[in-house]
C-alpha cells in the first residue's frame, strides 16, 4: 500500500471577476438588466467566439499546484492573506471542484474551515453531531461510542438540545472542532477558524490535533497565521505565493522564508530589508529543541535576527511571561556592537531554577531610540516542571520566583528561647 495519502498534480482554481462599468452608478432599473442581456444576445449570435464579456476578468486563485502528503504527517500551510490556502482546502474538503489538474486522496476527510461549516442552524447540537458523523460515513453505533467525548470536549452539555443558531460563535467552533477531530477522519483539515476561541481553547484544539497526528497516526493539514503553533504543531510546510506553490519543505524552512519575505511586495523573490526576528527556539547545551524544561536542565534561548541596518542604539530584547504576567525581562544591547553579518543569531541561558511550574511564553523586540522595527508578543513557548528533591517531598513553589537560595540557621539556640 502506498505511503501517499494525498496527491495533488498541477491543480489549478479560475474565477471569473465581474466588474462595474465605469461611469454606471449602484442603481440599475429592469429595463437596463433587460437592454444589457439583450444585447449580449446579439453580441453572441453574431461572435459565438466571444464567450467573456468586456467587463469581466479571469482570475487564478490556485495554479499548477503540484504536492504529496504523506500518512501520518502533519503540514502546514502558510502564505500572506489571499494566496491561495482557502481555496486549496476547499478543493481537498470536496466543497469547490478545481479548473484544471486532479487530486487523489486515499482517505476520510473531516474539515473545519469556518464557522459553521457542515451545521444545520436549525438543528441542535446534538442533531448536528449525527448529521456530521453521517457525513463522515461513520455509523450511528460510531457516532455514539464517541458522542461523550465530544460533548466534554466541546464544554456545551447545558446547551446541546438547543438550535445551534442561537450558539455564540466560540460555542459553534468548540463543537465543530469537537466533532471533526473525534470521529475518526484519516485526514484532518482546519483553517484559520480557530482563532475565534479564546487562548484556552486555542491551546487544547492545538493539542488535540497534537494527539490526532502523533498517537493516532493521522493526517492533518493546518492553516494558520500563528507561526509559533505551526512551528510546534507541524513537520512540513508548504508556502503559497500568489495562487503558487513557493515552496514545499520542513516547516522550519518554510517558516523562516514566509517571515523572511513577508515585507516585501506580493512577490517572494526579492529581498526583504525589514528587521525582524527570522526565529526563535529553545535548545538545550547540546542543541536540541526543547519544549519541556526540568529544573536542573540548561536551557537556552535562540535569536536568529535580521538587521537591515545597524544602529549603535539598536537593541534586541524579550520579556518572559507566565500567565500573562511579565516575570523577567534582557536586553541585548551590548552584545549587539559586533555582529557579524545581517543574519545573525544571538542567545542566552535561562534561570530555570528560578522559575515555578507551568507554561512560559516569549515576547520580544527589537527597537532603537526612535522607534521599534518589530515587536511580537509569542515568540516561541515552553513549560517548567519541577522535579527536585524538595517537591517530592511536599515543597509547594508558589509565585513566579523559585528562590533556592540556602536558608541561614541561627545555631545560639539561648537566644532563641530566652526570647
Amino acid at each position: 500500500m502506498s505511503d501517499t495519502i494525498i496527491k495533488v498534480e498541477n491543480l489549478g482554481k479560475k474565477y471569473i471577476l465581474g466588474h462595474q462599468k465605469e461611469g454606471s452608478s449602484n442603481y440599475v432599473a429592469l429595463r437596463d438588466v433587460i437592454a444589457e442581456g439583450t444585447k449580449s444576445l446579439i453580441e453572441s449570435f453574431y461572435n459565438p467566439k466571444s464567450k467573456v464579456q468586456k467587463n469581466t476578468e479571469e482570475f487564478w486563485a490556485l495554479q499548477d499546484v503540484s504536492f504529496e502528503v504523506k500518512r501520518g504527517e502533519v503540514i502546514g500551510i502558510i502564505g500572506r492573506n489571499g494566496a491561495g490556502k482557502s481555496t486549496l482546502l476547499k478543493i481537498l474538503s470536496r466543497i469547490t471542484e478545481p479548473t484544471t489538474g486532479k487530486i487523489e486522496i486515499g482517505g476520510r476527510i473531516a474539515s473545519l474551515l469556518e464557522v459553521g461549516t457542515g451545521f444545520h442552524p436549525e438543528l441542535t447540537g446534538r442533531e448536528n453531531i449525527y448529521l456530521n458523523g453521517a457525513i463522515l460515513g461513520m455509523s450511528r453505533e460510531e457516532i455514539k461510542r464517541k458522542f461523550d467525548e465530544i460533548v466534554a470536549f466541546a464544554e456545551v452539555e447545558k446547551f446541546l438540545d438547543t438550535p445551534v443558531k442561537r450558539y455564540s460563535s466560540g460555542m459553534y467552533v468548540r463543537l465543530a472542532f469537537a466533532v471533526a477531530a473525534h470521529l475518526e477522519p484519516e485526514i484532518l483539515i482546519v483553517d484559520e477558524v480557530l482563532a475565534v476561541g479564546d487562548a484556552a481553547f486555542q491551546k487544547k484544539c492545538l493539542g488535540k490535533m497534537g494527539d490526532v497526528a502523533k498517537k493516532e497516526g493521522r493526517t492533518v493539514l493546518f492553516v494558520s497565521h500563528n507561526l509559533a503553533a505551526v512551528r510546534n504543531l507541524c513537520s512540513v510546510g508548504i508556502l503559497l505565493s500568489s495562487g503558487k506553490l513557493f515552496l514545499h519543505s520542513d516547516i522550519n524552512s518554510v517558516a523562516d522564508k514566509y517571515l523572511l519575505d513577508m515585507f516585501e511586495g506580493t512577490s517572494f523573490s526579492r529581498k526583504n530589508s525589514g528587521t525582524r526576528f527570522m526565529r526563535v527556539s529553545l535548545k538545550d547545551e547540546h542543541n536540541k529543541d526543547l519544549k519541556i524544561l526540568g529544573i536542573e536542565q540548561k536551557a537556552y534561548l535562540n535569536f536568529k535576527v535580521f538587521i537591515a541596518n545597524y544602529k549603535e542604539d539598536l537593541n534586541v530584547g524579550f520579556t518572559l511571561y507566565k500567565n500573562d504576567i511579565p516575570v523577567l525581562s534582557a536586553s541585548a544591547l551590548d552584545s549587539l556592537q559586533k555582529l557579524p553579518k545581517e543574519s545573525s543569531e544571538l542567545k542566552i541561558q535561562l534561570p530555570v531554577h528560578l522559575l515555578t511550574t507551568g507554561d512560559y511564553r516569549v515576547e520580544g523586540a527589537i527597537w532603537d531610540q526612535n522607534q521599534i522595527y518589530h515587536q511580537d508578543d509569542y515568540l516561541t513557548s515552553f513549560r517548567v516542571e519541577r522535579n527536585s528533591f524538595l517537591e517530592t517531598r511536599g515543597a509547594n513553589y508558589r509565585g513566579i520566583i523559585a528562590l533556592t537560595a540556602d536558608w541561614i540557621v541561627d545555631s545560639d539556640k539561648k537566644n532563641v528561647i530566652n526570647q
